[in-house]
């Protein structure tokens, strides 16, 4: 990879994201082959043994520091594209979806007690978690407006009692940590969301089917949820109560950027395939490279990655500014999926047949970052979003 596009924001974030990247391509790729990846993601067993490794090598969770402390979000980003090497590469050192969104969050709005037993699990590798929001379609439920949420959570003295069924839920199969968000009244008679925290396995939360999907990397993949009278102490909520829905934007802000890091790394992994391919495949006695509809592609790709590169690099240092980020990470979340997908596009068109088998993992990036344009938000609805803040902005502008 070509590291020089966007200069590394401290010392430290290079010496860690140079250790990542050794440890990903040494000891993660050969991985890749393994059986015990199947179509729902790697195995418990497979993420087990990967993170021992990480462990071993120092780089697991490397995003936050020994003493507790977060990276930075320029300097998170440089470690996690180079996490992204391999599509192993961030379970294995545990900076994948949606464990690194569930720890940020932790992190920030947890209090002492709920860090102590669901944030540290998580930090250590030794758990996965499950973040429980989007809800089925066919029901009216919540997805990309989450004000929509048909999951409830009722108070019963000091207890809450939660029903509803939810859908797309990542990792919730084997996971340990679970983030619930429902639907609560306000004081005011208003519906307001709430984030409980609960322990997995629960008896009154079952998973109806792990869906086949167009991707495959994450553990435990997306399932069909339904939650049946399951009951939470009030200190199980995490945060404020009726905060549901502002806690969901101080995570997910951060974590569409993460996406887009973790995935820049994951193409540029298929570009190096790709450009390989082309420099030592011949057509019509030369080199594919040398025939303008080939070098073409490729140039095109060199440009996409760059621009995406610059756009996280701009997205967080809004983040580190303080800023929420919401316009900013909605435009780049826009932007860097549909150039990701593009780039993996030509690498698969660049290698023709091959390109579409699974002898490299070109393929399967392909496959992965087609479902990142959906996931943590459809392109279309994040353009609907700039679309009403344009409008918002240019009225109030035209005000006396």
């Amino acid at each position: 990879m070509n590291h020089q596009r966007v200069e590394a924001p401290s010392g430290r974030s290079q010496a860690i994201a140079d250790r990542v990247e050794t440890f990903v391509r040494d000891v993660v790729i050969p991985f890749e082959r393994d059986p015990r990846v199947g179509p729902h993601g790697p195995t418990d067993e497979l993420v087990g043994e990967l993170r021992g490794l990480a462990r071993e090598a120092r780089v697991l969770t490397p995003h936050i520091l020994p003493d507790g402390e977060h990276l930075r979000q320029r300097e998170t980003a440089y470690v996690l594209q180079r996490s992204g090497i391999s599509l192993l590469g961030p379970v294995a050192v545990n900076t994948a979806a949606p464990d690194e969104g569930n720890m940020y969050l932790l992190g920030k709005v947890g209090n002492a007690a709920q860090k102590q037993h669901f944030l540290l699990p998580l930090v250590s590798g030794e758990a996965r978690s499950a973040f429980f929001m989007t809800e089925p379609a066919a029901e009216g439920g919540a997805g990309s407006d989450p004000s929509m949420m048909q999951t409830t959570a009722v108070p019963d003295g000091d207890q809450w009692i939660i029903n509803g069924r939810k859908a797309f839920i990542t990792g919730a199969l084997g996971a340990r940590v679970g983030i619930v968000m429902a639907r609560t009244c306000a004081p005011e008679g208003e519906s307001a969301a709430t984030m409980f925290l609960v322990d997995l396995p629960h008896s009154a939360i079952r998973i109806e089917r792990v869906l086949d999907t167009i991707d495959g990397a994450m553990p435990g993949g997306h399932a069909m949820v339904s939650i049946e009278n399951l009951r939470v102490h009030q200190n199980q909520i995490l945060g404020a109560l009726h905060e549901g829905l502002i806690y969901a934007q101080v995570r997910l802000s951060p974590a569409r950027l993460s996406h887009c890091m973790r995935w820049l790394g994951a193409v540029t992994r298929a570009h190096e395939i790709a450009v390989a391919y082309a420099c030592t495949r011949k057509a019509f006695g030369r080199p594919l490279i040398d025939h303008e509809g080939v070098g073409f592609m490729l140039a095109d790709n060199l440009i996409a990655l760059t621009q995406a590169e610059l756009m996280i690099d701009w997205c967080a240092t809004v983040l580190d500014s303080g800023s929420l980020g919401t316009v900013e990470s909605s435009m780049t979340k826009v932007a860097v999926s549909d150039l990701l997908f593009q780039c993996a596009d030509r690498c698969v068109q660049v290698m023709g047949g091959t390109g579409v088998s699974r002898d490299t993992m070109v393929e399967q990036v392909f496959r992965e970052v087609r479902a990142f344009r959906i996931y943590d938000g459809p392109t279309e609805v994040h353009k609907w979003s700039l679309a009403k803040k344009i409008k918002r902005d240019t009225l109030g502008a035209a005000k006396p």
